[in-house]
Formats: C-alpha cells, structure tokens, sequence
C-alpha cells in the first residue's frame, strides 16, 4: 500500500469514528456453507445475510436509503432478488448497486472491512509478509473495540456478528 492511500485510509477511519456513522458487519467463514441443499447456494446464503444484517437494525418509523457495493457482473439479479427478500421492510426506500469508487460512504465501508479480513487472515496465518500499512489501520479500529469477534450488542458504533456454520 501506498503512502498517499495509506494517508488516505487513516484519515477516513479517523473521520468515520469521529462522525455518528455506524458500521455493522455479519462475518462468515465461506468454506463452512453447506451448498448441497439446493435452496441453500452461496447466493441464497449472501441474500439471508443481508436480511440479518440490515433488517434487525432498522428503525421502521425511519426510511433508509440502502447502497452496495456491486461485486460482480450477476449484481442486477442479485438486486432484484434481495429487493423481494427485503420488500417486507417498510423502512427501505431504496437498494441499489453502486461502484465503490461512486460513493465515500462503500469505500469506508470497504476499508474497514478490508482492515477486519486482513486481520482475521493474519490470525489463522493465511497471509504471506506483512503490510505495515495494514496492520496499523487494523490497530486503528482496535483502538475502538475488539474486532475478533462478535461486538456486544451495546456497542452501536461497530458492530461485528461471527456466525460459525459448524
């Protein structure tokens, strides 16, 4: 990592933990989805994670606005598909796909969760070499709480929820 990005990143995560944003994440280890069953793909798993992620959190006398970040070239379908998933949630306005590099808000989001993987592959060893950037970015957001594993659900700021499948 760059210098100017590494700048960058701080000063963003410096920004978001001064700021009343929140930032929640649910975290799954892929290899545990069970994909034989066959209404249980790695798609319908991603879409039931959604649903967890956004609709226990959410006010329903408040109206969201709801923007991911586009993964792949299946995201139009997956949008339509989590939008059915979703409809029953009075309090979205609006779910749309959008390009990380469009919004500073999905590229926050894309740092810190970069920060949280990075360091849950450092501690079951899956990283070759170490980035000094990462690791202090990782340091960054420790400052605030403990990001290997689920956050009590007091803390509103940063929340983590590990769901082990097995």
């Amino acid at each position: 990592m760059h210098e100017a990005t590494f700048q960058m990143y701080n000063e963003l995560l410096d920004y978001f933990f001064m700021t009343d944003m929140n930032f929640r994440a649910v975290i799954v280890d892929k290899s545990q989805i069970d994909e034989s069953r066959p209404d249980y793909t790695s798609n319908d798993f991603y879409y039931r994670m959604y649903y967890q992620l956004l609709h226990y959190e959410m006010n329903l006398e408040n109206n969201y606005n709801v923007y991911l970040d586009i993964k792949d070239t299946s995201s139009a379908g997956k949008l339509h598909r989590l939008q059915d998933i979703l409809k029953w949630n009075a309090a979205i306005s609006k779910l749309q796909f959008v390009r990380s590099h469009e919004s500073c808000f999905v590229q926050m989001a894309d740092v810190i969760m970069g920060a949280v993987n990075y360091n849950l592959r450092r501690e079951k060893g899956d990283v070759q070499g170490k980035s000094l950037a990462k690791v202090k970015l990782v340091e960054k957001i420790k400052e605030h709480g403990d990001i290997t594993r689920t956050t009590p659900l007091g803390n509103r700021k940063f929340n983590l929820f590990f769901i082990k499948l097995k």
